[in-house]
């Protein structure tokens, strides 16, 4: 991956590999520590050019909500590198699993990142059993991926590797990674957790 002016090169979709993915993805985050505006190509010409001929992201990511998680600045990215679905506490919901089979057949993304976070509203909530109107409806999966986990790092950590989990056990994921990751709110360093890390 090169550095240009303005950040890092756009990939192509089509040529890169799941080793060139994490790659950008890494470098982008390495830049995002370093720096304080996001360094991604958001030019008049990329939004011509994603408008006459579509959008071709390089990965798919599931994340949270919460307005201090911005995937396209965490990563260093521009318009039409990611496709980006949030909801609270980063929840693999039918309408989610919709958004990423969306990704996975229509627009060929071979790499679906479930990206969590320190200090989740969410997983806070489900480890306080919180289950009264909607965001019980959200609570509820979280409560069963982190069981009796009170450390809310480790609890945020068992929800994203089990959204992958049901990821992979609801969609036709043939031919695609699906990986979680950690991103620490306070530091902004992305960490992939090794399980599911395929790079």
């Amino acid at each position: 991956m090169v550095l240009v002016k303005g950040g890092l090169a756009q990939p192509k979709q089509n040529n890169m590999t799941l080793k060139e993915i994490a790659q950008r993805l890494k470098e982008g985050n390495q830049i995002f520590l370093l720096s304080k505006q996001n360094q991604g190509d958001v030019s008049p010409e990329i939004r011509k050019e994603t408008a006459l001929h579509g959008q071709h992201p390089f990965a798919t990511v599931i994340c949270c909500s919460d307005s201090r998680v911005i995937p396209e600045d965490i990563f260093n990215v521009g318009i039409g590198e990611l496709f980006v679905i949030r909801v609270a506490g980063n929840v693999a919901s039918p309408s989610v699993l919709g958004s990423i089979e969306y990704a996975i057949h229509h627009l060929h993304t071979p790499l679906v990142l479930v990206l969590g976070h320190t200090h989740c509203g969410a997983v806070d909530a489900a480890i306080h059993h919180q289950k009264e109107g909607y965001v019980g409806e959200l609570t509820k999966p979280i409560m069963e991926e982190i069981g009796n986990e009170q450390d809310e790092r480790e609890a945020s950590i068992l929800n994203a590797i089990g959204q992958v989990d049901v990821i992979q056990e609801k969609l036709d994921c043939d031919g695609v990674d699906v990986v979680a990751a950690l991103y620490d709110i306070e530091t902004g360093e992305v960490q992939f957790l090794d399980e599911n890390d395929p790079f």
